[in-house]
This record gives C-alpha cells, structure tokens and sequence, in this order.
C-alpha cells in the first residue's frame, strides 16, 4: 500500500485546552440539513412530494431548524419552497434555511425564494480551504476574502427590502478543516463586520468538516481556538456540521461541543456527500442515554426509518446504531442469557435507571418490542430460547429443562444452517415435547375413582385407557395421589426402571379458564434425565400428560 503518498495531519498548539474536562449537559441547537446535503448525495434526488412527506416528518420529530435547499441552483428546490410558503405548511417558530454560494443572482434569487417565509436563515458560503484557492480557484486570500464580503453586504442590503421576514445569517467557511486557523478568523471577522450581530440578535458562524480530515480531538482543538479568539463570541452561534469521511462524525461532534459548538447540523441517519453527514438520531440518542433531554422526539423510530427509506430509497443499515434491526438482538448465548436476567430484575426491582446487561436503553423508548431482543441461531444459548418461550408463548421452562432444550434448538439449527423464528422455537418444542400420536405410549383418557379413595391413607385410585404401540391398554391403580397412582400402574405395565427427579407446574394462560403446564423429570436406569410437558385444562391431566411425555422421550 502507497502510504507514503499521505501527509499527517497536523495538529492545533492549543496546550491549555479545557474542552476534554467538559461534559455535554444539554441539547445543541438542532438543524437537519436533509433536504438538501442529504438530497444533493442522492442517485436519485427527492421529488416535492417526497420533501414535502420528509419535511413533514422534520417537523413531527420537532427540529426548529431546517435546511431546506439550494433553491437558486435548483428548479424543484425552488418549487418545493414555494410550496410549502404558500401553502401554510410552516409552522410558527420553524426557520427555513436555505444555502447560497457568494454570487449576486443566487443571492437575490434565494431571497426571491422566500418571500412570504416568517423565520429563514440565509447561509453563505464560499470555500476558504488551501487546497481550493491554489486548485479550484486560482485565487489568493485577500481574493477569497472579497468574495465572502461581497456575499455579505448584499445579503444585509437585500434583507431590508423583506421586512416581514425575521432573517437569520450564517457564514460558512467551507472545508474549515482544510484552511488554516488564521485564515478561518480572518475571514469570519470581515464577515462578522459587516453582519455587526448582537447578544439579542446572534448570527450563526457555521464552521464545517466538509471533509472530515483528521481525529475528533484536532477538530475541538480547532473549535475551542476559534471559540476564543473570535472578537464577539457572545453574538455568535458556532455551528458544527461534520462529515464522515473517517467514520468519525458522531465523536468529532460530541467532543466540538465540549469545545464551544452551540449547534449541529446533520441528517437522519447519516445521509450525505461520500461516507455521510453527521447521523443527528445518532448523536440525539447518544444524550438520551445519559439522561439529557435530547430536545427531539425520538419515540417512533419505526415510523422514522419507514419515511426515510421511502423517501430517500436507501435502506438504514441493520447495525444502525439505535435503529438498526439487529441493534437489539442477541445472538451470543451468555448475552442472551444476561438480557434475560436483567429484565426479570429490571420488572421485578422497578429501580429508577434502566439497567440490563447488553442493553445501553430501553428499546421500548423507541417504539421497538421486546420480543425482538433475542433471536436464536447455532451460536445461541439456553437462555435465549427460554426467553422466547416465556415471552413469546408463556412456558416458563424449569432451569434444569433450559439445557436440554437449547441443545435441542442448537442441533436444529446447526442443521438448518437459518436463524430460528419464535414460530421456530415453538414448533420444535411442540414436535420434542407435545405432540402425542406417534408416541409409544398415548393417553386416551383417564378418571379418578373419587368414590373408592382411600381416605384414611390419602390414596388415590386411577383408571386409565392408554394405547401402548397401537394396542388399547387399561390401566388401573393406586396410590399417594393421582399422579404417584398413575405412575405405579405404568409400572405394572412394564415400563420400569426409572425415577422422577423434579416437577414443576404453572399456569399457562390468565382467567379462570386458563391451561395448565406441568414439567416432569425423569431419570432412566443408565443415568440418562428427561424431561416430559404436558397441558391440559386441570392440572392432573397436565402432570400425567408430562409423566407419559418423559417415558416416551426416554424410550
């Protein structure tokens, strides 16, 4: 690999730097810039319905804040602006933004755009990065610095001729990674100048990794520097708007916070130039699960990715963090196994933070279910299925039946070679432990002889008809209860030689009319354990249904 053919990056001389003592205790300013860095990454960019379905969801998930176009570069962007002006579609409070470079009649055609807006920001922008001055350009500083001043004034000049509009003015020095420092002041100050922002009337100094260029600590190395050098810091929002080129976006994000970003601006999901733009849900959730109000409503993440993949035509990835449709599965064994010690703890204690092992949040908080945490495939373990069947279908297996069972789930699967379904799970166990034709022994009824027990002694008296290799038996017996009576003819039939080991029982339903399930184990003569459900409407008729289940599986 040529790796000689790059150049570190260089770092910032900021030795008293303060942001890594810092800690993020509140919501950046929100601004999804998905309708237009995001729709311009597109193969296939979004027609005005589908921004309109887009910006729709932006506002339902409660971003204030809204990039959405380059409407003097675009006819449909331009459409779809006006659209939604004329129409109402803006809620009060929401600014619209819209991007423009630094030249004249994109200038005055964005401000065209907007006419009829309540709130809008203005953002301008113009490339300030040494590699386009000498490549794209041809232009030295002082030409750059033109350029922007420029775009300024006129903005300024023109924002009087719309006085119903309460603007909103944002400089972007774009590729700020790619300038040097100085420069980036410079440049800001001039425009700063000539903006003149207030306390009460702040201007947004918007200061991008356009391409994201270098470790997450450089770039708060460099937002922490402009944060204090710029000569008024308290009439300026420094915006962050981050890519992630080095699959680094979300850190560089979080740590440019911690060194004096008051905003961000990102998409859903991550969409944007190359590897994408800052993913916003991503960074929202992050503060979620530290207990900080993230300041957007996250709950229906469902609904969320349905728009998205709609809209956008790309799917979210299925280890998105948070979203992904694997982010909450389990497929190791010993996870599985803790996640589902730690809801039973979790329902069981209530405490006041969530904790459950493998689980950072709550899935539920997004609109997910449980019953899609743990999916079993040849790497599960115990358990994991018993979770499914306790969940999913109400048998709360005995811990000595969760071995046996996952053995039996693993073997399946091994030989399907396929993740198993709930439906799976269930199969398997009602083919290994249910099913009653086809068995050796098969109960056809049975009655306790009420009249005949033997009170004094607490005996029990069964009759039982039975089909033993397809041939009709009748049982009658004795003894300390029915299924001690029902165990000792089964016996006087020849089937000898082992010994009950444990039993279980429980309800499998709520009501007065619910099933019971009993769980019977068995030890044969060579040693051999196995366990045996049965269910039925009354308890007796479950356990003999499970002792019959046991014999047969040990035969």
């Amino acid at each position: 690999m040529s790796f000689r053919k790059y150049k570190p990056y260089q770092p910032v001389n900021l030795p008293d730097r303060i942001w890594p003592s810092k800690i993020i205790t509140k919501a950046p300013i929100w601004c999804s810039v998905d309708l237009r860095d995001g729709n311009q990454a597109l193969p296939i960019p979004m027609s005005v319905d589908e921004k309109i379905e887009f910006f729709k969801l932006l506002l339902d998930v409660g971003f204030k804040e809204i990039e959405v176009g380059f409407p003097s570069a675009s006819a449909t962007e331009y459409q779809f602006l006006r659209k939604i002006i004329e129409e109402n579609k803006v809620p009060d409070g929401v600014s619209l933004q819209v991007l423009t470079q630094s030249r004249e009649h994109l200038i005055r055609k964005t401000f065209e755009s907007l006419k009829g807006a309540k709130k809008a920001v203005i953002h301008l922008y113009n490339s300030t990065s040494t590699l386009q001055r000498k490549v794209v350009f041809n232009k030295d500083k002082k030409e750059i610095i033109e350029i922007a001043e420029t775009g300024a004034k006129l903005i300024k000049e023109l924002s009087r001729e719309y006085p119903d509009t309460d603007f909103t003015f944002e400089y972007s020095p774009e590729s700020f990674t790619g300038t040097e420092l100085d420069f980036a002041l410079e440049i800001s100050e001039k425009v700063i100048d000539i903006w003149q922002p207030t306390p009460d009337k702040k201007m947004i100094l918007n200061l991008p990794a356009t391409v994201e260029m270098s470790t997450p600590n450089i770039y708060a190395d460099q937002i922490e520097w402009m944060s204090r050098n710029l000569s008024k810091r308290d009439s300026i929002l420094i915006s962050i708007h981050t890519h992630n080129d080095r699959g680094t976006s979300v850190a560089a994000s979080e740590l440019a916070l911690l060194a004096g970003g008051d905003r961000i601006e990102g998409t859903l999901f991550g969409n944007g130039e190359r590897t994408g733009n800052v993913d916003i849900i991503n960074l929202g959730m992050n503060l979620f699960s530290q207990g900080i109000d993230p300041e957007l409503d996250l709950r229906n993440i469902t609904r969320m990715i349905e728009v998205y993949e709609r809209c956008v035509k790309m799917p979210v990835h299925p280890r998105h963090p948070y979203a992904g449709d694997l982010v909450y599965t389990a497929f190791s064994g010993s996870h599985q196994d803790a996640i589902s010690k730690g809801f039973k703890l979790y329902t069981k204690n209530k405490p006041e933070h969530w904790e459950v092992p493998y689980l950072p949040i709550d899935p539920s908080d997004l609109g997910r279910e449980y019953e899609a945490i743990i999916r079993i495939n040849s790497q599960s373990g115990r358990g994991g299925v018993a979770y499914i069947m306790d969940k999913q279908f109400g048998y709360r297996l005995p811990k000595a039946m969760h071995t046996e069972f996952g053995e039996i789930v693993k073997s399946f699967s091994d030989k399907s070679g396929k993740e198993l379904t709930p439906q799976d799970i269930f199969d398997i166990f009602n083919k290994e432990y249910l099913t009653k034709t086809g068995r050796k022994i098969e109960l056809k009824s049975f009655e306790l002889n009420e009249k005949d027990t033997l009170k004094e002694t607490n005996n029990s008296k069964i009759e039982a008809r039975l089909m033993i290799d397809g041939i009709e038996k009748v049982l009658k017996s004795e003894g300390n209860g029915p299924i001690d009576a029902f165990a000792q003819g089964i016996n006087q039939l020849g089937f000898t030689g082992w010994s009950f080991i444990s039993y279980d029982e429980h309800a499998l339903e709520s009501g007065s009319d619910s099933r019971a399930v009993a769980y019977i184990q068995i030890q044969n003569q060579e040693g051999d354990a196995f366990f045996g459900v049965g269910v039925d409407k009354n308890i007796t008729g479950a356990s003999i249904q499970a002792l019959i289940g046991a014999l047969n599986r040990s035969l």
